[in-house]
């Protein structure tokens, strides 16, 4: 008797069906989850991930970071992935949960960061009827993510994990939000294992750069008479912080970072000018405006790096971008020489290309631009009053953490504001990934949370939050969280009872009327801290500084909260005002 196709077809799912073992939803996700080597998720429940939270009671291997507050979920888990360079993961709930959320997953897009949030929704068939706890999660995120999925069916659930991980880590890394609703999470569907590759027609990444393009920016680069390598984030997410030192050491040319890319440079050395842009340094943004040859390597020009962009292209000059993205070159800044591939690579191309040529750069060239360059650095644009003794200058306090802490293993996050610029430009950073800040959406409230991922995946290391008294309010309920998961951390408040940055713009653009940058009603930060089960300090004197700090160091297991009573008057110089040119800056208040 012969056996019909349609009863062979039906006899092999059958098999294939009573040797995969039946598992929820929510099972197959913590499966993904386990499969990828995810470590920890931060999370808050909720109706909709209530299936979600019953699979990770029944698991060990991945730790659940009960967090205050979905957007500090999202920040902490952000805030990991930039320490580590592994994805980030973070759960929220339906409708207000994910609605929180948002907030975290456009900071991470527009930072480039991967991650993987999953978000509860309604049941499938209640989705569209304005259910409790319902929105467009979908709709909401579609332009703050790299993609977003909508599991409509279980058995979907392994692929669409596989294929989010990997579009949160490959190419241009970003933020990826998939979308659970309840009745799919329960769903029992046979479970055939974990995909161990993944295809995607429609994404695919450019990897190498093209050779003939790296050739001709390498003859462009050597014949340079004043060539300058401009870097940003794009070097730290590739890893390629080696490639770049061996590149400017080989060439001898001198590099700048954007407020992203500190860190992938040593800032300890002579080669390096400072950060560039809005508070950049005098010649860091000399030279950017006066080289003739500039090697822009995973940097975007944004607004706050290169002024107004008219006053920027007066100057001739050609311009090599290396980026994986090919959306972000000649976006704002015509490129002569686009080169699209991850920059790891395509400098590590560069540096074969150089060992195997004979061309070198001009030395007499070289040497006279490092004299204009020198000429630049000698007006000393960082340095800063120290004031009568009496007041302490926010400055110091972070020359003093740096001078404390330079040869130790050391994260430092910071919120936004005058205190970020000030932890960026009194801070030198000799080591990549660890400078943990805000940099495209400029979010308040980071601090905290992104000291509490970081310590969380480097229990070791010291962890320092460098923030102010309105950021730090913003995410001051996730002390609670550092206490429950044992994360001490160091929170210093450069605390000048205004918002800082609005103060000063307040005081230079609106001649002085402070329209409500005024802290009228702080808290006692010290009592709060003690109230969270922490160690707080007050600090109003200068001399006070560096005993304060010695002593929170040596509280290893402590999570202390510093307030420092700073100078309210104190502005962040160098400065270069909105619409103008990078090299129109204000160098102190006599320049007001």
């Amino acid at each position: 008797m012969e056996i019909s196709k349609a009863e062979i077809a039906s006899a092999s799912s059958a098999s294939k069906s009573a040797a995969a073992p039946e598992l929820r939803g929510a099972e197959v996700l913590i499966k993904a989850l386990q499969a990828e080597n995810v470590k920890y998720v931060w999370g808050y429940p909720g109706g909709a991930v209530l299936h979600i939270y019953d699979a990770f009671y029944k698991q060990e291997t991945i730790q659940h970071v009960l967090v205050r507050h979905e957007q500090a979920a999202v920040h902490a888990a952000d805030g990991y992935a930039r320490a580590t360079g592994d994805v980030g993961v973070a759960l929220v709930t339906s409708g207000p949960g994910l609605t929180n959320a948002v907030t975290g997953i456009a900071t991470a897009y527009m930072d480039s960061i991967p991650m993987v949030i999953i978000s509860g929704q309604v049941p499938t068939h209640a989705i569209g009827l304005d259910a409790f706890q319902e929105c467009d999660t979908v709709g909401i995120t579609r332009p703050i993510v790299k993609h977003n999925f909508l599991v409509k069916d279980a058995k979907d659930m392994a692929d669409v994990m596989k294929k989010a991980f990997h579009i949160a880590r490959s190419g241009r890394p970003g933020p990826v939000v998939v979308d659970i609703p309840k009745d799919v999470s329960f769903k029992k569907v046979p479970y055939h294992g974990y995909p161990e590759s993944v295809e995607m027609r429609s994404y695919n990444p450019v990897r190498k750069g093209h050779g003939g393009q790296i050739r001709k920016a390498l003859q462009l680069l050597l014949a340079a008479k004043r060539p300058y390598i401009y870097t940003g984030g794009g070097v730290l997410l590739s890893n390629a912080s080696n490639e770049l030192r061996t590149l400017a050491d080989m060439l001898g040319y001198p590099v700048t970072n954007t407020l992203m890319g500190l860190g992938a440079y040593p800032a300890s050395d002579r080669k390096f000018l400072g950060m560039l842009g809005m508070h950049g340094t005098v010649e860091a943004n000399n030279a950017m405006q006066n080289c003739d040859v500039l090697l822009a390597v995973g940097a975007r020009f944004d607004d706050r790096v290169i002024g107004n962009p008219k006053h920027f292209a007066q100057n001739e000059r050609k311009i090599i971008h290396i980026d994986i993205d090919p959306s972000s070159i000649s976006k704002r800044v015509k490129v002569d020489i686009p080169i699209v591939g991850d920059v790891k690579n395509v400098l590590g191309e560069m540096i074969s290309m150089i060992r195997e040529g004979s061309v070198k750069p001009d030395a007499a060239a070289l040497s006279a631009w490092w004299d204009t360059i020198e000429g630049w650095r000698s007006r000393n644009c960082l340095k800063y009053d120290h004031g009568n003794g009496e007041v302490i200058k926010p400055q110091f306090v972070v020359e003093t953490l740096w001078n404390m802490t330079k040869d130790a293993d050391t994260y430092i996050t910071s919120d936004v504001g005058q205190h970020q610029m000030w932890a960026a430009q009194y801070y030198r950073f000799d080591e990549p990934r660890r400078w943990i800040n805000s940099g495209g959406l400029g979010t308040m409230g980071v601090g905290i949370p992104y000291a509490m991922g970081i310590k969380l995946a480097k229990p070791q290391s010291e962890v320092f939050c460098i923030t102010g008294e309105g950021s730090v309010q913003m995410n001051i309920q996730e002390l609670s969280t550092c206490l429950q998961y044992n994360t001490p951390i160091k929170v210093l408040s450069l605390n000048n009872r205004y918002l800082g940055m609005v103060r000063q713009w307040q005081e230079i653009e609106y001649s002085g009327r402070y329209s409500h940058s005024y802290m009228d009603a702080l808290p006692n930060f010290v009592k709060l801290a003690e109230a969270y089960g922490h160690v707080g300090m007050l600090i109003e004197r200068p001399e006070d500084v560096e005993p304060a700090l010695r002593e929170a160091r040596k509280l290893k297991d402590r999570t202390v909260f510093m307030d420092f009573r700073t100078d309210p008057t104190e502005n962040v110089f160098p400065m270069v005002q909105a619409g103008k040119g990078i090299t129109e800056m204000l160098l102190g208040a006599e320049d007001l």
